[in-house]
C-alpha cells in the first residue's frame, strides 16, 4: 500500500503557514483537534520546515514572544515522505525517528498532506485483515471474494 492511497486521511490533516507567520498564528492552527504538525511554506508554496505542537509549547513555556516569526522556531531538516512510498517503510522511518506525524510532499516539496502514525497503522492492519480473509477463502475453496 502506498501513502498516496491514504490521501482521504492525509489531506484533511494538512495545515500550512508561511515563513513570515507568527507563532501566535501557528498556535491557532495547532489548536485544532487532531492537528499536531504544521508545514511551513516559502513564498512559492514549497515546504521550508515544520512546526510541531510540542516545539511551540516548549518555546512558549519560557515566556518567549508569541509574535516571533515561525521561521525562528521551525525545524528545517524535514523528514517527509512522498505519495509513492510504501506505508510500511514510512512507518519504520517514523518509528526510528520517534515521529507521530510526517508531511507528505510531492517531488517539488509542495505539501500534499500529513500522515499520522495511527492512520498508517490502521491502514496496514486493514490491509493485513483483507489479505487474511482472501487467503482463508482461497484455502476453504470459496475462492476470491
Amino acid at each position: 500500500m502506498r501513502v498516496g492511497q491514504l490521501s482521504s486521511v492525509t489531506l484533511p490533516r494538512l495545515l500550512v503557514i508561511g515563513t513570515e507567520g507568527t507563532l501566535q498564528a501557528a498556535a491557532r492552527l495547532l489548536s485544532n483537534p487532531g492537528v499536531g504538525l504544521v508545514v511551513v511554506c516559502d513564498s512559492r508554496g514549497r515546504a521550508a520546515g515544520v512546526l510541531s505542537k510540542s516545539d511551540l509549547i516548549r518555546y512558549l513555556a519560557y515566556k518567549r514572544s508569541s509574535q516571533a516569526s515561525v521561521a525562528t522556531l521551525m525545524s528545517r531538516g524535514i523528514i517527509a515522505c512522498t505519495p509513492d512510498e510504501e506505508v510500511y517503510a514510512v512507518c519504520q522511518t517514523m518509528a526510528a525517528q520517534r515521529l507521530h506525524k510526517i508531511p507528505v510532499l510531492d517531488a517539488d516539496s509542495v505539501p500534499l498532506g500529513i500522515l499520522d502514525a495511527r492512520d498508517a497503522m490502521r491502514a496496514l492492519i486493514e490491509q493485513e485483515q483483507f489479505e487474511e480473509r482472501m487467503l482463508s477463502n482461497y484455502i476453504s475453496g470459496i475462492g476470491y471474494q
